[in-house]
């Protein structure tokens, strides 16, 4: 298909910057599978659920992952660099998104966070592994596993989405703000963001309404706010994330669709996750590496049910994810009542639950 298809125009006013407070009090916009809208919040998530259900939460943490700092060496001035780690590829090793990329060449050393205490020499230091297209650079730090983590959480900033940090600047509300009530596997550079709608108090109306709780982890790579250049979805090639389901977990998600529950993810990261684990049949294996599944419309959904989602962006691959889920027409027909009706978009802003359109 072709990507401007899925363009559409969004009000700048319209971008939410700051979360609802309290998180429940956010408005969720209901799409059943006949394409039928309805308006409601997040607090009436529990009535629209039934008991046997599953939610599916992704329990990712966000990490500090936006770095800043200066290439040494080469006998001249030493240029200001701008990384965004996204993929982590083994202990000491980052796949990131660099600023100043064309100014790197492989065995370039960068130091960041000049004047740190966070190692001897005040400051952590990286060398240039590779470099590759769109400005993504490949660094082997000094540092390895723990210590690493600890020096990445010292000198990085919370990267927030570019829709987001280009109209404010990231305090310390946002080092709260922007991580789900369930995170705790540290690793993703951005939110799996519906499930910043949870409070506790939302959590203990759905267990009185026996709707269960799994967990995965799927760590969110920076790629998810990079637009879509191509001009169309055949060509464009997503960027990988690293995920987990282990044996238990999916034993027992199987056997809730075996007794007729249904599995509701709780973001585009946990529907991704829980269709690459999917065998052909709707049965989810343990899953465990690497995963760039690619959703448009047309894809034969094997696992999961409903989504719970906030609103994408325009030529976004997630707005083509929720296009293929409902149906392509009902989601553009929704998107344009949230706009018309003043719903707030992206991170920190607004949900909606969608159904599964039949095939």
């Amino acid at each position: 298909m072709r990507v401007d298809a899925f363009d559409f125009d969004l009000p700048e006013r319209l971008i939410a910057l700051r979360p609802a407070v309290p998180r429940e009090s956010a408005r969720l916009l209901a799409v059943d599978g006949t394409g039928a809208l309805a308006d409601r919040a997040i607090a009436d998530l529990p009535s629209l659920l039934e008991p046997g259900d599953v939610l599916v939460f992704n329990d990712t943490r966000v990490i500090p992952a936006q770095l800043e700092g200066r290439r040494l060496g080469r006998g001249e001035a030493e240029p200001a660099i701008g990384a965004t780690l996204h993929q982590r590829l083994d202990p000491a090793t980052w796949k990131a998104f660099v600023r100043g990329a064309r100014k790197l060449r492989r065995g370039d050393r960068v130091r960041f966070g000049e004047g740190s205490d966070v190692c001897l020499l005040g400051a952590l230091e990286a060398e240039v592994r590779e470099t590759g297209e769109g400005g993504e650079v490949t660094f082997a730090f000094d540092l390895s596993g723990p210590a690493l983590d600890e020096a990445i959480a010292a000198v990085g900033r919370i990267p927030l989405p570019p829709y987001i940090a280009s109209k404010r600047a990231v305090d310390e509300a946002d080092r709260r703000d922007y991580q789900t009530i369930h995170a705790r596997e540290e690793g993703a550079v951005a939110a799996p963001t519906a499930g910043l709608h949870f409070t506790e108090a939302l959590v203990a109306a759905l267990d009185r309404r026996k709707i269960g709780r799994e967990y995965l982890t799927l760590h969110v790579g920076a790629g998810t706010f990079l637009p879509v250049k191509a001009e169309t979805t055949e060509a464009h090639r997503m960027h990988a994330e690293n995920g987990h389901i282990d044996a238990a977990t999916a034993e027992r998600l199987n056997a809730v669709r075996a007794k007729g529950g249904r599995l509701v993810a709780v973001g585009t990261t946990s529907l991704r996750l829980l269709e690459s684990a999917a065998d052909a049949d709707g049965t989810i294996r343990p899953f465990s590496g690497a995963t760039d599944i690619f959703i448009t419309p047309g894809y034969r959904f094997r696992a999961v049910d409903r989504l719970m989602t906030n609103f994408h962006l325009p030529r976004s691959t997630l707005f083509m994810l929720v296009s293929a889920f409902s149906g392509f027409e009902t989601m553009r027909r929704a998107y344009a009542h949230a706009i018309a009706a003043d719903y707030r978009f992206y991170s920190y802003g607004d949900a909606c639950l969608l159904d599964r359109s039949a095939p």
